[in-house]
């Protein structure tokens, strides 16, 4: 199939040629992200409201949480290539999310809610890599864009459903919608638990690939970044140096709040948030496809260095409602984008690594992201941190200039 074929297929007609795993996986994602996204705009509230943790100590929490799971998607995906086997990794991954996500109703000190969120980010990080490289398995080069695409606008579609959920059991559940109890807190919390199982049902029976057996050739893995060229890692480079500039969006919701967005309201500015995702990940995951990846990571990036400088300089709800679906849309055009751009750049048989080690690009600056972020947000105030992040994600976007794409003869065909 050409890139001229690709441009004048309809939307429609690419996505009913993508193979079964890409909806199966898709629809996992939707599950685990409508309970993630119940969970997540309310618990920035949770911690400050009801355990008196401070924006520092939120910080160190995401940010911990975070570099836990992007670390261990190093080894997993890692793992996957060197058993040839993504599926079993992937299941294991969700099911401890799915086990250990409920023991956060119980918690009641931050560091407590520290251990939990890190387990909960074990599980990410164990099925990450693996999920990604099971993806792009089977898929024509012309088609990655759109088949990522899909799997993070499903993910994104979770997170619309799951603030949506989640405001109407705080209407429903809390006895005052704009103070909840910490009893109000713990029944949500369970609650949001229930999609996650129901996901692993999905991966057990929809979820296929082939067995080890009828795998026809040995391919040696080794765990190094001399395995991958040069323009490989200047990408990882790039996208590390971004992700120092992108702390947890916690610090969105403490902004809004700031600003009078009331606390019922708070799942659903989350909620907007991810229909703008839904929306630009068709897009971005369409047109990367059609006009190259590069172009679309880069106007992603630029996207948030203008959306954090307006985040700098907020006053008004109205204005915080407008940046909250912009923001949206720098995810729809990177997200579903640099992963296509890492199977453009990879054979199928490293994928698992390429994708474990991109990962590791995110874990080793998001952790001090967040910290730092958080810092300066408590000693100098809100202005001077997004205004630190607007400038960060600038100077990456110069840097991923000297990123050069595959030529059509380069990208691998599987």
């Amino acid at each position: 199939m050409s890139v001229k074929q690709t441009d004048n297929q309809s939307f429609i007609a690419r996505y009913k040629s993508l193979p079964r795993n890409v909806f199966a996986l898709s629809l996992v994602s939707l599950l685990n992200d409508t309970s993630s996204e119940i969970i997540y705009p309310i618990l920035p509230m949770f911690l400050t409201l009801a355990l008196g943790t401070s924006p520092f100590a939120i910080g160190l929490i995401e940010g911990l949480a975070e570099s836990i799971a992007a670390l261990l998607k190093l080894f997993s995906g890692y793992w996957s290539d060197k058993i040839r086997r993504r599926k079993p990794l992937v299941f294991c991954g969700y099911a401890l999310t799915a086990f250990t996500r409920p023991f956060l109703a119980f918690t009641t000190t931050w560091s407590q809610v520290l251990v939990v969120r890190a387990i909960d980010r074990i599980g990410k990080g164990i099925r990450s890599a693996p999920r990604d490289a099971l993806i792009a398995t089977k898929i024509l080069p012309e088609q990655r864009g759109i088949a990522f695409g899909i799997n993070r606008a499903a993910d994104n579609l979770g997170a619309v459903i799951g603030p949506l959920i989640g405001y109407i059991l705080i209407v429903t559940i809390a006895s005052s919608p704009d103070k909840l109890s910490v009893d109000d807190y713990k029944k949500i919390f369970l609650l949001a638990s229930v999609p996650t199982f129901l996901a692993l049902l999905f991966i057990i029976f929809f979820v296929k690939e082939q067995r080890a057996a009828e795998v026809n050739k040995k391919i040696h893995i080794k765990l190094s970044l001399s395995e991958f060229d040069p323009n490989f890692k200047r990408f990882l480079v790039s996208i590390s140096l971004f992700t120092l500039s992108n702390s947890t969006d916690a610090f969105l919701l403490l902004k809004a709040q700031e600003l009078g967005v009331k606390s019922s309201m708070l799942p659903i500015l989350w909620m907007l948030l991810h229909i703008a995702k839904v929306i630009s990940s068709l897009i971005g995951g369409d047109f990367s496809d059609k006009i190259g990846r590069k172009r679309i990571i880069l106007s992603g990036w630029m996207l948030y260095a203008l959306v954090y400088f307006g985040f700098a300089f907020v006053n008004s709800e109205w204005q915080i409602w407008l940046l909250f679906f912009i923001y949206g849309f720098y995810f729809g055009f990177t997200e579903g984008t640099e992963r296509a751009f890492v199977a453009d750049l990879i054979p199928e048989e490293k994928r698992g690594t390429a994708f474990g080690l991109y990962a590791l690009a995110f874990s080793i600056t998001v952790f001090p992201a967040s910290v730092i972020f958080g810092a300066i947000w408590n000693f100098a105030g809100p202005t001077p941190a997004f205004l630190f992040g607007s400038t960060l994600s600038l100077l990456a976007a110069i840097l991923f200039l000297t990123v050069k794409p595959p030529s059509s003869a380069q990208i691998p065909k599987s």
